[in-house]
């Protein structure tokens, strides 16, 4: 496992308190910055927590209202400002493109960094690294909504003991990670399976913005980590419901669902 951090920028709602700004979520992800969900106020938030915009490689917009997006504008201009010189990827549900595009040119500014625009059109896979999977779920608000699944390949670990018995140690048990064959002195080809089993990889699951749904479940199934959403008590269920969120007990029955 590399270097893997979740930082919550900011978990108000609607309005911002003295204490919590409007959402904003960083996750760095080995060499991936995924920067969720960017409210007003994020480029305060993320000097606070002391990321710089060039770690960001990746937005993820669940939704477009306000408290999730308005800060996108910001992050922009903040990237061609501080001249990042990578592309940034943007994943944002295809309906609300209008939206994306007053944001992404919202004033008058020196536009030189990359945005390259992912609209979301179904559920599905939506990115890919080379040990990683990103995808996206639709949630059940009251506007079409996504949340993302980043799903690490599985993984193989040495046993040590298999290794011992063949006599395999040094430079060569990493040249038999990285082909996953060797031959040894007697001529035998030893397979990376033969000395190694999987594990399985990481799994972080983002669902903002939804009334408990299947979708929710699929995206938490097994997850490491989830960042989930539960704006009302359970004795207002019923306003819940009807604004397209979930009361705490909701979400924690998602994470029940979801094992």
């Amino acid at each position: 496992m590399g270097d893997r951090e979740f930082v919550a920028l900011g978990t108000a709602s609607q309005v911002p308190t003295r204490h919590r700004n409007h959402n904003g979520y960083f996750l760095r992800w080995d060499g991936e910055g995924i920067l969720f969900d960017p409210g007003e106020g994020t480029q305060r938030q993320l000097i606070h927590a002391g990321i710089s915009a060039p770690r960001i490689t990746r937005i993820c917009v669940t939704h477009f209202h306000g408290d999730h997006c308005l800060g996108l504008a910001g992050i922009v201009q903040r990237l061609s400002l501080d001249r990042v010189p990578h592309p940034v990827h943007v994943h944002y549900p295809a309906s609300g493109q209008r939206y994306f595009d007053r944001l992404r040119r919202a004033s008058i500014f020196k536009d030189v960094a990359t945005i390259v625009p992912h609209p979301i059109r179904e559920p599905g896979v939506i990115a890919q690294g080379p040990d990683w999977t990103l995808s996206a779920e639709a949630l059940d608000h009251t506007v079409p909504c996504f949340g993302f699944r980043l799903e690490e390949a599985p993984k193989r670990n040495f046993e040590p003991a298999k290794l011992a018995a063949l006599g395999l140690k040094g430079p060569i048990v990493g040249e038999l990670r990285r082909t996953g064959r060797v031959a040894l002195e007697d001529g035998r080809q030893i397979t990376l399976a033969e000395v190694s089993s999987e594990r399985p990889g990481q799994v972080f699951a983002f669902v903002m913005d939804t009334r408990r749904c299947d979708g929710a479940v699929r995206l938490a199934q097994g997850a490491d980590l989830l960042v989930c959403e539960s704006t009302y008590l359970q004795s207002e269920a019923t306003e819940a419901w009807e604004r397209g969120h979930m009361t705490a007990a909701d979400a924690a029955q998602v994470a029940q669902a979801a094992g």
